[in-house]
């Protein structure tokens, strides 16, 4: 049985994946803002998480909220110890393009970590669920990290943020070397789905850097409940999920122990981790 909190979750999540499939054959009128350099929103992403705020303060209006495109909002009675971490468009770029690759992401952190995740794939209706020590879910069924032991076939799956492309060398220089032993190194363009498929074990590892909370937060913890682990570049903790990260964001592997483990010391071989020194 779900908590009453991921009912809630999965209701607004199913609320900004429809505000998304409604716009999606009307891509030429939306209007498009370039935030940063290459990062680009839509008026479909504030859009789409307006109505998941909604769902999600009409059933706990006390909880702060952090939204990719919202920022941090209080609750009703200002701090709380639970929050809302939400990504209303994870692989905007595709959404954009007509790339049939994004989703919707939702956490909801008490304190620092985790407590639930949901991300839902509106495409192909695949709704990932987590509960921390209660395990993850792919549309109902228990999923677990693949069983490979290290790196050679394995299937790694990396980003090249915007944000990050003055790394851009060491990055490539990483992805050469691991292309030694791995079968390949995709880049699919939406961190969330990213790490769901990682905890659903299609994909073996994953790694980025600049990604912020909203990114991942619902995702970590998918990984860790199907059995995985999560660090940064360095092997260190990814730090606290109820709030951005740096400008830059943050560097994140994510796989079972082991390959995770080789992933991360990898990329501290290859030079990539020190590039963030």
């Amino acid at each position: 049985m779900l908590a009453p909190a991921v009912n809630i979750m999965v209701k607004a999540a199913r609320a900004g994946g429809n505000v998304l499939l409604r716009h999606m054959y009307r891509l030429d009128a939306l209007n498009v803002v370039e935030k940063d350099r290459l990062d680009y929103a839509s008026e479909v992403d504030g859009l789409a998480e307006e109505a998941i705020v909604k769902e999600l303060r009409r059933a706990n209006p006390d909880y702060a909220v952090l939204g990719e495109e919202g920022g941090a909002q209080k609750g009703n009675r200002g701090a709380s110890r639970y929050t809302w971490v939400i990504d209303p468009l994870d692989g905007t770029s595709n959404y954009l393009h007509g790339i049939p690759h994004w989703c919707v992401s939702i956490a909801l952190c008490e304190g620092p970590e985790p407590l639930h995740g949901v991300v839902f794939d509106p495409l192909r209706n695949e709704l990932f669920i987590a509960t921390r020590g209660a395990g993850a879910q792919l549309n109902d069924k228990r999923i677990r990290v693949a069983e490979r032991k290290d790196l050679s076939g394995a299937m790694l799956v990396t980003g090249f943020p915007p944000r990050e492309r003055k790394r851009i060398g060491a990055h490539l220089d990483c992805v050469k070397g691991l292309l030694q032993d791995a079968e390949d190194v995709r880049r699919t363009g939406s961190a969330a789905l990213d790490l769901a498929w990682v905890a659903a074990g299609r994909c073996d590892a994953y790694f980025e850097a600049g990604v912020q909370a909203w990114d991942i937060a619902a995702g970590v913890l998918l990984v860790r409940e199907a059995g995985g682990r999560v660090c940064d570049f360095k092997g260190a903790a990814t730090g606290p999920m109820h709030v951005p990260g740096a400008a830059a964001g943050r560097q994140l592997v994510a796989g079972n122990v082991k390959v995770s483990e080789a992933l991360q010391k990898a990329i501290v071989a290859s030079g990539y981790a020190k590039a963030f020194d």
